[in-house]
């Protein structure tokens, strides 16, 4: 794949590769790479629906020493990936080509101390003509409560999992991890200071029975358009999301 542009992720210190035209990382991909933090070396990382691996890649940076997987399933952005991987030089990092929908697959159940994933965000949107963006952010024969069962599926008892989505979606992440994982953190994220939250960054974990917490809402700019501090700490820094003040 000759057509893509060399980008930055973490303030230049993680280079990537994306298609000109097709799906391309975002700010969302940085933020939710932020919620995993104090692992142990020997954790496991995957990355579901990993793209062009901006979650993973920012993951890599920050713990060199995990061993990190990613599935994507389009060929073209699993092939980007593994190039980011070995121009990062980022030897813990590893992307398969794969349908989670099959039976057949590079990983295995229960393996995972950490999932991560960025899930494609509505089945009801006008798909976008281009059929990797369409891809990337419709499900049309795979839901979303599919797509998070896969997700603890794949987690050892106890793993965490993590995420990012539209604020209406929450009401169905919530079910699906209804008697399945607790110790939920819900962070409302805003663009600026006035308006509505319009995602919502997870995470939980298998197994526990521990209460659902509402975190302070994020703001990723303020009402000059700058970052805010707390986004700065994380999309230039690569703090965890946890270090910082919001």
């Amino acid at each position: 794949m000759d057509n893509f542009t060399n980008d930055y992720l973490l303030n230049k210190k993680v280079r990537i590769l994306q298609p000109v035209d097709g799906y391309r990382a975002s700010s969302d991909a940085v933020l939710l790479a932020s919620l995993i933090e104090n692992i142990k070396l020997s954790d496991t990382i995957l990355d579901v629906g990993s793209g062009t691996g901006a979650v993973s890649l920012c993951l890599a940076y920050r713990f060199p020493e995990n061993h990190i997987t990613g599935l994507e399933i389009q060929p073209q952005l699993a092939d980007l990936a593994k190039q980011s991987a070995d121009i990062n030089n980022f030897a813990n990092l590893v992307y398969y080509q794969a349908d989670i929908r099959q039976k057949k697959l590079p990983v295995s159940p229960c393996f995972f101390n950490h999932v991560i994933t960025n899930p494609p965000y509505s089945e009801h949107d006008r798909p976008s003509p281009n059929l990797s963006k369409a891809l990337a952010h419709n499900h049309t024969d795979f839901t979303l409560n599919e797509w998070l069962k896969f997700c603890l599926k794949m987690l050892k008892p106890f793993g965490k999992i993590y995420l990012i989505n539209r604020v209406e979606a929450i009401d169905e992440i919530l079910n699906t991890f209804s008697k399945r994982a607790g110790g939920i953190k819900i962070i409302p994220v805003y663009s600026k200071p006035g308006q509505q939250a319009k995602r919502i960054l997870i995470s939980a974990q298998k197994d526990s029975k521990a209460p659902t917490v509402i975190c302070p809402p994020f703001y990723m700019y303020n009402s000059d358009g700058t970052y805010t501090r707390a986004a700065d700490e994380i999309l230039r820094k690569g703090k965890s999301f946890f270090t910082i003040d919001i």
